[in-house]
């Protein structure tokens, strides 16, 4: 007997979609068949009545790809589905739907409150905020029984979530093995009950897409041609280059953590008393607060060798410490360990806004506790373009910047960071950019220009004529 088969995963495609984790991130790499993965795994439940699914992408335009993409698969499998397009959404024969779904600014995603979506897919996921992403989790329910409710996602590295996803899915855990979030919740009667969830990572490259390499063999090469950050991304699908990297400079190198050459990552040691001491400081609230403590040494080579960060552990969601917790801290690190050392602090402006009136201002509140700060320099652009000066190498390998490796969150946040979409010289505020700011506050400081490429070579050769 002859079957009718409409679509067939290839290997890698199989392994995602056969997970049983709640949440699976699928991709990597441009080219593996990650958007139509995600296109059939939302067919998996359509004989079910109450059956919802959604599946997103961060524009309209770029969501008909998936449209486009369904419009090839549904009706060859379900001949009498119907597509609704004022809607956007696919009707099928048991009254199931499948929704597509955008978010295209800050606040798209409270459209979908009061919604519910067993299955939720996600096409290029670094393109989602953390915030956008987590909301939905709370839209991730069953109306009915006997459905399964998950959450699937594809991703290239780069893009403005590059930072929380490379968190959430690949530093976590290696590929291919699942990881397990556990915690507990308080029932009304005061009961302790453990929840568990897990999540996982499939790694996929256009090697894997064997169907597409049949129909066009040159893709690869496409790939191949692109710059070295885009190329090790796309060809690779390398987390740590990608496209709208503004810090390309910067290098983690372990190999070079005592010889402190090419790299800006480096063992700690103790500071010089005669070193020059600053700190800088980087408010927030719901958003992390970031405090960095800096050295200069003699030949104007700055070193960041502390930090006071202020999250949750989770990418870019603040502690909300008000101004009077925070110096009590910075208060408690100095008599502990800065005993002695005159420390100059320079901080975000913003932190004098006397919108809520002189006393109310956050440099007040945190004078009052003994902790003092210069106002800083906020010229974006300026400090931008310092941190790049700071992290060129010399044709020796030495960088005018280091900072210690047990400066975690500096060393986590800096590499994520991508250019704003509208304002393309800057960097994109949405990001987790508090270390970032704070390290620019002290850098316009000290500034430095530039350094020339080194010269080239200069081979001689003989000349008759000379």
């Amino acid at each position: 007997m002859m079957s009718n088969v409409v679509w067939s995963p290839q290997p890698r495609q199989f392994e995602f979609m056969r997970r049983p984790e709640y949440e699976a991130l699928y991709g990597g790499a441009a080219g593996g068949g990650k958007s139509d993965a995600l296109v059939a795994e939302a067919l998996r439940q359509v004989d079910i009545p109450h059956y919802k699914a959604i599946l997103f992408r961060k524009t309209f335009p770029e969501a008909r790809e998936l449209i486009i993409k369904s419009l090839n698969m549904y009706p060859k499998a379900y001949p009498k589905a119907k597509y609704n397009g004022s809607e956007h959404c696919w009707i099928f024969p048991s009254k199931a739907r499948i929704y597509f779904g955008s978010m295209p600014n800050s606040t798209s995603y409270l459209r979908y409150q009061g919604l519910s979506f067993a299955f939720i897919g996600f096409d290029e996921l670094t393109h989602f905020t953390q915030e956008e992403y987590e909301y939905l989790i709370s839209r991730n329910r069953a109306d009915g029984p006997g459905v399964r409710v998950y959450i699937r996602s594809t991703a290239n590295p780069g893009g403005v979530g590059h930072g929380w996803v490379k968190e959430r899915f690949i530093t976590a855990m290696p590929p291919n093995t699942p990881y397990e979030f556990k915690t507990t919740v308080t029932a009304p009667d005061g009961k302790q009950i453990e929840v568990k969830r897990k999540r996982i990572y499939i790694p996929a490259k256009v090697f894997d897409n064997k169907i597409l390499l049949q129909n066009d063999p040159n893709y690869i090469a496409n790939l191949a041609m692109l710059p070295e950050a885009e190329r090790n991304a796309l060809l690779y699908g390398s987390w740590d280059s990608f496209s709208g990297m503004v810090y390309k400079e910067w290098k983690d190198n372990p190999d070079g953590y005592r010889t402190r050459q090419w790299t800006h990552v480096i063992e700690p040691f103790d500071i010089p008393r005669h070193w020059r001491r600053y700190r800088s400081f980087d408010f927030g609230y719901t958003r992390p607060f970031a405090v960095q403590w800096w050295a200069v040494d003699t030949d104007g080579v700055v070193y960041l060798y502390r930090e006071l960060y202020g999250y949750t552990g989770t990418p870019n969601e603040g502690v909300r410490w008000e101004p009077s917790k925070i110096s009590a801290e910075i208060r408690k690190i100095e008599d502990e360990q800065e005993k002695g050392n005159h420390i100059i602090g320079i901080a975000d402006p913003s932190i004098w806004d006397e919108s809520r009136g002189a006393d109310g201002t956050i440099i007040n509140l945190m004078e009052r506790e003994g902790v003092y700060f210069d106002k800083g320099k906020n010229d974006r652009i300026s400090g931008k373009m310092q941190l790049h000066y700071r992290l060129q190498f010399s044709d020796k390998g030495y960088p005018m910047m280091y900072v210690f490796n047990t400066c975690r969150n500096f060393i986590r946040t800096i590499p994520n960071l991508v250019y704003d979409t509208v304002k393309v010289e800057d960097v994109d505020t949405s990001t987790e950019d508090h270390s970032y700011d704070a390290a620019r506050y002290f850098l316009m400081e000290f500034p430095v220009a530039s350094k020339p490429p080194a010269p080239p070579k200069k081979i001689y050769t003989y000349n008759p004529l000379n």
